[in-house]
């Protein structure tokens, strides 16, 4: 029997994630972000136009011109944040698991080892379709959810990385060799 033991680790000793080179993602994802806000945009300024036309008078031009002006301000604070924040993201497959960082205020750091990974899974949107774009997703145990999705990748790269999770996940199995035994009885006989 084994000897149970607990030995306390150095954690100075530990890799640490932080000097793994991360790869950005490609620059074609802006232009996918961008028109995701701009459709949002558009929504809004439709839905404001419309409740102007209907409700004209719910209040002054004044201030229907400042709620426009508002709303437009907010959505253009949020195309720069995105902007910024792109550039805060990156990626980087390890032999043993995935990383990926994002975001500008408050910073995250996703690592999920290929051995709590149960399924990949590729997409790809109708303007990363049309960019050569697509997404990876990673799903562990428990969740109808993603655990990491890590968007704005060439499809190329993206099936490469599929191709590669997917692998360390259900590794190839061997193939042993089938040996026949002799039969007793001959393979034709003859009938009268």
């Amino acid at each position: 029997m084994n000897e149970f033991t607990n030995n306390t680790i150095d954690i100075t000793q530990l890799p640490k994630f932080e000097e793994v080179q991360l790869k950005g993602l490609n620059p074609k994802y802006i232009t996918v972000l961008l028109f995701n806000f701009s459709l949002i945009l558009i929504f809004v300024i439709v839905g404001f136009s419309t409740l102007f036309y209907l409700k004209q008078d719910a209040f002054s031009n004044i201030i229907w011109i400042a709620i426009l002006v508002g709303i437009v301000l907010v959505l253009a604070g949020l195309v720069v944040f995105a902007k910024l924040s792109f550039h805060k993201k990156g990626y980087a497959f390890r032999e043993h698991d995935a990383i990926y960082k994002s975001g500008l205020i408050s910073e995250t750091t996703t690592i999920i080892p290929f051995n709590r990974v149960q399924h990949v899974a590729l997409h790809q949107g109708f303007i990363s379709r049309k960019l050569g774009l697509a997404s990876i997703e990673l799903f562990t145990a428990g969740g109808s959810s993603s655990d990491l999705e890590i968007p704005g990748l060439l499809l190329s790269d993206a099936q490469i990385i599929k191709n590669l999770v997917s692998q360390k996940i259900n590794p190839p199995k061997q193939v042993e060799p089938i040996e026949i035994a002799p039969t007793e009885t001959p393979l034709t006989e003859e009938h009268e």
